[in-house]
């Protein structure tokens, strides 16, 4: 993605850079490499509530301030990127990322680590098993982030990933429509579904 022009109140055209890596993964999931401050200006549009950070060092004080200023929550789950990290902390880490990502209650929600290639990469592909993409499309979409430096081990782990295991460890939630003449699928939790009948009864 490149520039985005926007007029201010004065009518002059604003630059707004997205991250590097930058694309809408699905309505209300963004993913990136690590946001510069130049790219600020342009997270502002999107009106995020969250962000899943997929590395193990702090994140920026430029960018834990800009966060504090949109009040953003920070949801960091630290994945070494010049190692690869054992299988069973990577799936770990990855079903807890999932949790989160899957919470309507934290969209419009960013995903990234430092270049939003591989880390990155694999928490989406997980989720698009989720979907039930097949895995040749899981592949071409982490391949084309990824580029020369697609990892043979991190297709692995996506072709590995069960899935099934994510589904029994939130059996509260389901499927449903939501939106205004939306037929796209969301994921809710049953307990908001719960407190809706009490109400209503």
């Amino acid at each position: 993605m490149g520039l985005i022009f926007e007029r201010d109140d004065d009518d002059n055209d604003v630059v707004l850079v997205p991250p590097a890596n930058f694309s809408m993964v699905e309505d209300g999931i963004f993913r990136s490499a690590l946001p510069q401050p130049p790219n600020f200006p342009f997270l502002e549009t999107l009106n995020l509530r969250s962000i899943i950070y997929l590395c193990l060092e702090p994140y920026p004080q430029e960018n834990m301030e800009f966060l504090r200023a949109h009040n953003i929550k920070l949801f960091q789950f630290g994945i070494e990127g010049k190692t690869e990290p054992s299988v069973s902390i990577l799936k770990d880490t990855i079903m807890e990322a999932l949790k989160v990502l899957i919470d309507v209650r934290n969209h419009p929600v960013l995903i990234h680590c430092k270049r939003g290639k591989h880390r990155t990469g694999c928490l989406v592909g997980c989720f698009r098993k989720l979907q039930n993409w097949c895995l040749g499309s899981v592949f071409e979409e982490y391949q084309h982030f990824a580029g020369v430096k697609s990892r043979i081990n991190d297709l692995k782990f996506i072709e590995a990933f069960d899935v099934s295991c994510l589904r029994q460890c939130l059996y509260s939630i389901i499927y449903q429509y939501h939106g205004y003449g939306s037929n796209k699928r969301r994921l809710l939790y049953r307990e908001d579904n719960i407190q809706k009948q009490i109400k209503s009864n």
